[in-house]
């Protein structure tokens, strides 16, 4: 969690300079800038709840920055006239330490980790203890 909100603070200082100083030099790499900065606080604050929904709403956000870190960074190599500046996934995070790479796989696999048992009480059990088939 701890990392996910460094990498919100990060992000978003990161957007509002991009954007507020820079924004017609690159303003789809900067509004990608501002949408990472607003996944990871919503992953940060998610993670910290804990709760079922928040839960869900955690691999949401995780996954969908994973699939954006890969498709920007493969893009900002492809196209590297559309990320003139770096940006928080552009080359995969490296401006970053590669964090924003490494980051969402530890986080589906802390989420994974920390799932709940089918027989914590919360109402998804059947008689005797079994899990009810969705």
């Amino acid at each position: 969690m701890a990392l996910y909100g460094l990498l919100a603070l990060a992000a978003t200082g990161r957007s509002v300079l991009q954007i507020t100083e820079y924004f017609d030099r690159a303003p789809l790499a900067y509004v990608l800038s501002a949408v990472a900065a607003v996944i990871y606080l919503v992953a940060t604050v998610a993670l910290a709840r804990g709760d079922r929904t928040s839960r869900r709403v955690a691999l949401a956000a995780i996954s969908v920055e994973l699939v954006g870190v890969l498709v920007v960074g493969l893009a900002s190599y492809l196209a590297p006239q559309a990320f003139p500046d770096k940006t928080v996934w552009s080359h995969f995070g490296s401006g970053y330490g590669y964090v924003p790479l490494v980051l969402p796989v530890l986080g589906l696999l802390w989420l994974r980790r920390t799932g709940r048992s089918p027989h914590d009480g919360d109402g998804d059990t059947a008689a005797g203890g079994r899990s009810v088939a969705a």
